[in-house]
C-alpha cells in the first residue's frame, strides 16, 4: 500500500526584504522553525521575523523539488522600481 503524501515549495519574505524558498511535507511546523530561530546557521536566522508568500502543493516529491529549483532561479530579491 502507497502511503500519499504532501509535499509544500514555499516562498518566505524575510525582515530584510529577501526571500527564500524551500520545500516541506508540514508548512506550518516549518514556518514556526524558521520564525523561532530553530538553526542558527539557516539563511532566515539573522533574517527573521519572515512572512509566508507563496505556497504550492505536490503529491510528487520529484515534483515538488523540480519546481523548488525553478524557483531558486529566479532572482531573491524583490525589484524595488
Amino acid at each position: 500500500m502507497k502511503i500519499e503524501h504532501t509535499y509544500i515549495v514555499y516562498i518566505v519574505e524575510c525582515k530584510d526584504w529577501s526571500y527564500y524558498i524551500g520545500i516541506t511535507n508540514d508548512l506550518e511546523k516549518r514556518l514556526w522553525e524558521h520564525n523561532t530561530g530553530q538553526d542558527e546557521n539557516s539563511y532566515t536566522y539573522f533574517r527573521r521575523p519572515v512572512e509566508l508568500k507563496y505556497f504550492e502543493t505536490f503529491s510528487d516529491v520529484n515534483q515538488a523539488i523540480a519546481r523548488e529549483k525553478q524557483i531558486k532561479g529566479w532572482s531573491r530579491r524583490r525589484n524595488k522600481h
